[in-house]
């Protein structure tokens, strides 16, 4: 391990996407050297252009799928496109990022004796048959649909994690993502709560689909990099899978009614029909988060989309 003193040089995969600029900024915030590495296939350059005059900031543009040989004292491996229509485009890489791309920063780590953390999400609970999510659930997952590529990737990349883990003694963590939203988010990711703020301050039809009754839980980002930063931190003894996210549950009509009124929007709401395999609940149980990394979302729903709204306005007004 290249560790000499507590100023860390820590390699972010997928640096220049949304969560991973963010992790980003709060590294080099807390004064450690960071690599953002990223093939700016979902990222984008605008998300880390305030860090390129940094000091200890370095941005490499590398896809995961091929080995990277540097220097490194620990590695947050989120390179993978993360919304369904981003996941879907290449199905076959997709798989591919999680799959190889596990493969190579674990066998990075190895080499390095370096601390990883796997960015793994919500996702490999599929459709869930219990409600709320705990970590023991095995999941309800369909292997052969259209949103396979990234809920069995993801699972995949899981038991590499943990083989790897058990097999040649590697420090892994493994954080399960459930839905995040704030600044940075791709406009044109197809995520809810992006679609719906970009379509209520263009007043146009806001899209649910199916009644919209099947519901999610909100996560803002700034919550969600401190889980990733605590469950890193926490005792070599603690691998995960812990769930983060923010347990409290809002139906998708809820949500756009919400954005609606909060940006003051004239759109109707229409309904179109479900995707295949959508999951009609999604809620995180995070008692094990609370108890191993005294870690719980503060920032509520409605205070989240201010901020997210503020940034898609300016977006929107640069266009």
């Amino acid at each position: 391990m290249r560790l000499y003193d507590s100023r860390k040089r820590i390699m972010v995969t997928g640096g220049a996407g949304f969560l991973g600029s963010h992790l980003c900024d709060k590294l080099l915030e807390q004064g450690h050297d960071v690599l953002c590495v990223d093939n700016l296939f979902t990222g984008t350059k605008r998300n880390i252009d305030h860090l390129h005059s940094h000091p200890r900031f370095e941005f490499m543009r590398h896809d995961v799928t091929f080995p990277l040989y540097v220097e490194v004292d620990e590695i947050y491996n989120l390179a993978c496109p993360a919304s369904p229509i981003h996941y879907q485009h290449d199905p076959v890489q997709t798989t591919k990022t999680s799959v190889h791309g596990a493969i190579n920063m674990l066998g990075l780590a190895k080499r390095l004796k370096a601390r990883i953390l796997q960015a793994s999400t919500s996702e490999v609970y599929g459709d869930p048959q219990i409600h709320p999510q705990s970590e023991d659930y095995w999941g309800h997952v369909n292997p052969i649909g259209i949103r396979s590529c990234y809920d069995e990737g993801k699972r995949c990349a899981e038991t590499l994690f943990f083989d790897y883990h058990r097999q040649h003694k590697l420090e892994i963590k493994v954080a399960r993502i459930f839905n995040t939203y704030g600044p940075r988010m791709h406009p044109n990711d197809g995520r809810v709560v992006s679609n719906f703020i970009v379509q209520a301050l263009q007043n146009k039809p806001i899209t649910v689909y199916g009644d919209g009754s099947q519901t999610r839980s909100f996560c803002y980002v700034d919550n969600m990099i401190d889980g990733l930063i605590r469950l890193m931190e926490s005792p070599a003894g603690f691998t995960g899978p812990a769930n983060l996210g923010n347990p409290r549950e809002f139906s998708i009509r809820e949500l756009a009614e919400k954005v609606i009124a909060m940006t003051g929007s004239t759109s109707e709401i229409i309904e179109k029909p479900l995707p295949s395999d959508d999951p009609a609940q999604r809620q995180p149980d995070i008692s094990l988060a609370k108890t191993k990394l005294d870690w719980e979302p503060g920032i509520q729903l409605e205070q989240g989309l201010v901020q997210t709204i503020a940034y898609f306005q300016e977006l929107l007004a640069e266009a």
